[in-house]
């Protein structure tokens, strides 16, 4: 394997494509995390309902597009319900009841779908052709999802840099105290963001039904990557977290080419155990 091998080359540019859904996925725990001050261990549940939403819609007739705008608005009104109904009672107990409660959350979601769909592997039936580049071969899945994650990631960006509730939102993740003070009501901010970081499952979802298959344990594939890609990042900053998700991505994917795909996960958290002796707080530390 030489220095300019064009399967190297190939395995970089997959590690992009990868590390643009990846950055999607923590995007929405990061968010959630920076605004509330909760991490949802069950997040990726919330990206497996997403994915059964457009399975059983498009199996039914539904286009893929309008099963995709579905699974985020039905995800998004998912995270307002585990908000109001699971992290608001708990809110201001110790974060150690926060972690257990989602943490239950995850394995009611992981049996509720068990009874419902069994544990069959289910597909929803778009095979998408590759991009030939010489004798580099790319996903078209992998290359559509990279693009509407990062149009996801600019969308949030805009909405949170141009918007009122956008801005009020980036204030209260800064200093939630000082907004209570000025008459912000805070419990709306927490509503709108989780609606927001569902919604970002959802459209997760969508994008990785293009290339996985669903099943009730889907979620135990890339929710500690993704929960691995926040802490490494700093949990609560956004930008870390993207950023973070690109370095965990090439990590994968060359490792991958180089030895095989479960030595490359084995790299990652090394990786991610060691940053985390040497910078605890992540690559970049929480904004405050």
């Amino acid at each position: 394997m030489g220095f300019f091998d064009i399967y190297l080359l190939e395995a970089v540019l997959n590690g992009v494509l990868l590390g643009g859904v990846l950055g999607l996925l923590a995007l929405g725990l990061n968010l959630i995390f920076g605004v509330i001050d909760v991490v949802w261990i069950a997040y990726a549940e919330l990206v497996m309902a997403g994915m059964y939403v457009v399975y059983w819609l498009h199996a039914f007739g539904v286009p893929l597009v309008l099963a995709g705008a579905a699974a985020v608005v039905v995800v998004a009104i998912m995270g307002l319900a585990v908000h109001q109904f699971l992290i608001a009672p708990i809110l201001n107990t110790p974060p150690i009841n926060q972690l257990l409660a989602t943490g239950g959350l995850l394995y009611f979601l992981q049996n509720f779908a068990t009874v419902l769909f069994s544990t069959e592997f289910r597909n929803v039936g778009v095979h998408l052709p590759s991009l030939h580049l010489g004798d580099m071969s790319l996903s078209y899945a992998r290359i559509i999802a990279f693009g509407v994650s990062i149009a996801g990631v600019a969308g949030l960006y805009w909405f949170l840099r141009k918007t009122f509730i956008g801005t009020a939102i980036r204030a209260v993740s800064q200093d939630r105290d000082v907004m209570v003070l000025m008459g912000v009501d805070t419990r709306k901010i927490y509503l709108v963001t989780s609606a927001i970081g569902g919604g970002l499952a959802g459209l997760a979802a969508l994008l990785l039904s293009l290339q996985f298959d669903v099943h009730p344990f889907i979620g135990l594939q890339f929710g500690p990557i993704t929960f691995i890609v926040c802490v490494l990042g700093g949990l609560g900053n956004m930008l870390g977290g993207f950023l973070a998700s690109f370095i965990i991505g090439q990590i994968i994917s060359i490792v991958g080419y180089a030895i095989n795909q479960d030595f490359a996960y084995v790299i990652a958290f090394l990786l991610f155990i060691l940053v985390m002796f040497w910078r605890p707080q992540g690559i970049l530390r929480r904004r405050s």
